[in-house]
């Protein structure tokens, strides 16, 4: 069974969504970040970078435990392990699903990461700053919008890891406090929908419970 070690972030219910959408069996491990127990020295054992998610799969490579972080890396991971179409295996369908993956994971996740903290957390109000990354925020929406006008779904036809990992940071964002809202952007709107009404999404949301 596969150990996860999470906490109900963006990031970390890429990884709940992905086991559930391959209906794999894991036990949950909520790491309480307040509580900084990501720095703790048996965190840091599996993951020198302090962040979740991690899994740790006892049927590794070779039939040996293995330890996967960083949440891209997992998805690629557990869809190679199980031969998922999640991640299809013609080139350049793969290709382009890990083209909008890394999409994600170079400009959705830390841009939209920069707004929330200027937004909502910072100690000092920077106006500059907030402008700054609302207007990433607002940009990279209407890439997705544009491109959903194109698609069914984020990388082609089919819902695959792109999906998946894009969907999180989404419903991340889906919130009037912070300003920002997909309802003029119908693609979008369109995928959003579609994506929420999943059931592995829907359980997968709610780890840890």
């Amino acid at each position: 069974m596969i150990e996860l070690y999470t906490q109900g972030t963006a990031n970390g219910r890429k990884a709940s969504i992905m086991l559930e959408e391959l209906g794999l069996e894991y036990n949950v491990h909520a790491v309480d970040l307040f509580d900084a127990e990501q720095f703790t020295p048996e965190f840091k054992a599996l993951n020198p970078n302090s962040k979740i998610p991690v899994i740790v799969d006892p049927d590794g490579p070779g039939g040996a435990p293995f330890t996967v972080f960083e949440s891209g890396a997992i998805l690629i991971y557990l869809a190679e392990k199980t031969g998922s179409p999640l991640l299809p295996a013609e080139p350049r369908a793969r290709s382009v699903v890990i083209q909008w993956l890394m999409f994600q994971m170079a400009n959705t996740g830390p841009l939209f990461g920069q707004y929330h903290h200027f937004h909502s957390h910072a100690k000092e109000r920077i106006p500059y700053a907030i402008a700054r990354y609302g207007k990433e925020v607002n940009r990279l929406y209407d890439v997705l919008n544009d491109r959903l006008g194109e698609s069914a779904n984020v990388a082609g036809d089919d819902y695959t890891i792109a999906d998946l990992a894009n969907y999180t940071w989404i419903e991340r964002f889906e919130r009037p406090d912070l300003d920002l809202d997909i309802g003029d952007r119908p693609a979008l709107r369109r995928w959003y929908v579609a994506v929420s009404a999943r059931p592995a999404v829907e359980r997968g949301m709610k780890v840890p419970s």
